[in-house]
């Protein structure tokens, strides 16, 4: 079914690109400007709201931080030029930059800082992101109404700000690298109340300069951004939905970098037409199986051991996903792991068959909840393959992604097919998240796994002040997971971005906040 779709890709092209001609060519572009694609209409620019990805990535190019993300994922100084940690983990004290101002003009101040900060926490804002600074001394407090403000952050004077934790957290700092902790100007949040989501005001190199929602986000290049300025006008970013329609705008002219969509790879992996103009990004996630770990018949670990074997993962990687992807040893992808990976779960139908039949489960019916989107039910159909040849009886259960994950939010799905991605780059992000029992449900755990021992290793990992004793709890918390199979991981995914020729410096990042346009640039107008 999968190689028809395939085949039947060009032709679907050319009649999508036969109707688009004469509407919409890149005589409509405005000079100087690049032009991306949105799959989706952005939600909110405003940072402390923000639960997308896609909404991140904007915002990324409009604020800044305390800190960032390098290439080598070590975060550096963004608007704090310096820090010092304190009492072995318990105080941050950064040193601002002086002269960083917002697009209105005013200079950041420190109690800005604190103000950004604070308001994430304010129950008033219902931000999505409190998680990112509920370990800072006195956030339940000021969470729960019975503080005026957080105790934990101090502005000691204009440019100096510190943070007391309330206990040692060792990824604090990679926290402050995501959208939730960027920073806005005290006045025109007041100012602007509900419509900063819409008008927002940062310090970044990008200014919005229109956003028609549906259709496009127009950002402008900032004069007087304090760090390396944009080298393009501005960017737009076309809100296409569909892939079809997509590839056809890139093939007119009319977008300049897209992320190669599934059905088009083979199209544009093989052709000596766009040879030398794709890049990939090996991106920081994992894709899984799913088990509910809290009732029958996944609530036995070696039933969840089973299903693992029963799955030719490194055939289907090749096949059917088309060598987009590395697999995974385990939840942590390998550039933040910094430990020896976990030995894999080999591919055994025979021992999965015998396991399965010994439990007395031979027959029995598990539904597997998938979403909408053709390539996941390709992938369904494949492990449902697998999974009837190992005595299971698996039925699945096709639902669109509001209804997807509130079923998997609630436990109600028996297995289910997700990934889990970097919002900051640290292992801990792979663990804490998705295994440790605070966080059974919408939080993360969507297995709602609970084991008293992985809770302890990662909580000494997220305590521990040296780096190698917080790497050996982390890999002992990863090997116990695996050796539970509390998921059944399967690859860490491979972008593959596609650019115009007139496109040059096009860099790949593996986390999107990590982009903030002011490497790429246009040698020549299109």
């Amino acid at each position: 079914m999968i190689f028809r779709r395939f085949i039947a890709f060009p032709l679907a092209l050319a009649l999508v690109m036969a109707a688009m001609v004469g509407g919409c060519t890149s005589e409509n572009r405005e000079r100087g400007y690049l032009y991306m694609r949105l799959n989706n209409s952005p939600t909110t620019l405003d940072p402390a709201l923000i639960a997308s990805l896609d909404d991140g990535a904007l915002a990324a190019k409009l604020f800044n931080g305390l800190v960032r993300l390098d290439r080598e994922l070590k975060v550096v100084p963004d608007i704090a030029e310096s820090w010092e940690v304190r009492e072995h983990g318990l105080v941050y004290r950064f040193k601002l930059r002086k002269g960083v101002s917002f697009s209105s003009g005013r200079e950041v101040r420190a109690m800005d800082v604190k103000y950004s900060f604070e308001r994430v926490l304010d129950p008033e804002t219902r931000s999505p992101n409190t998680w990112v600074f509920e370990k800072i001394l006195g956030a339940a407090p000021y969470m729960g109404g019975e503080a005026d403000e957080v105790a934990g952050i101090h502005v000691v004077d204009d440019y100096t700000l510190e943070v007391r934790l309330s206990t040692p957290f060792t990824p604090f700092l990679s926290l402050l690298t995501v959208p939730a902790a960027y920073v806005v100007p005290i006045e025109e949040v007041l100012h602007r109340g509900p419509d900063f989501s819409v008008n927002p005001v940062g310090t970044g190199p990008y200014v919005l300069d229109e956003w028609v929602p549906n259709q496009y986000v127009k950002l402008t290049r900032r004069v007087g951004y304090f760090d390396q300025p944009a080298r393009v006008q501005g960017i737009v970013y076309r809100v296409v939905p569909e892939d079809l329609t997509a590839v056809a705008e890139f093939e007119l002219g009319n977008i300049d970098v897209l992320q190669i969509p599934v059905s088009a790879f083979l199209r544009y992996r093989g052709s000596e037409r766009y040879a030398g103009q794709i890049s990939t990004v090996e991106a920081l996630n994992t894709y899984y199986l799913g088990m509910n770990c809290e009732r029958a018949p996944f609530n036995d670990p070696e039933v969840r051991a089973a299903v693992a074997q029963a799955l030719d993962r490194g055939r289907v990687l090749d096949t059917l996903y088309e060598g987009r992807g590395r697999i995974a040893y385990g939840p942590v992808p390998e550039r933040l792991r910094q430990w020896n990976a976990p030995e894999p779960r080999a591919y055994d139908p025979d021992a999965a068959r015998r396991a399965i039949k010994a439990k007395g489960l031979a027959g029995t019916t598990v539904y597997l909840y998938i979403t909408a989107e053709q390539a996941v039910v390709d992938m369904a159909e494949v492990m449902q393959s697998y999974l009837v040849d190992a005595g299971l009886n698996v039925e699945l259960r096709q639902l669109e992604w509001s209804a997807f994950k509130s079923a998997v939010n609630s436990g109600e799905a028996d297995m289910f097919w997700l990934s889990w991605w970097a919002d900051y780059a640290d292992p801990e992000n792979f663990l804490y998240p998705v295994f440790h029992s605070a966080n059974i449900g919408p939080a993360g755990n969507r297995v709602r796994f609970s084991d008293a021992d992985v809770d302890r290793l990662i909580e000494a990992g997220q305590h521990a002040v040296d780096m190698g004793q917080r790497n050996e709890y982390y890999r002992q918390a990863e090997e116990r997971v695996m050796a539970l199979a509390a998921w059944v991981p399967f690859w860490h995914r491979t972008d593959y971005l596609i650019k115009q020729p007139w496109v040059s410096r096009l860099e790949t990042y593996p986390v999107y906040s990590m982009d903030k346009g002011t490497d790429i640039m246009l040698v020549r107008s299109p």
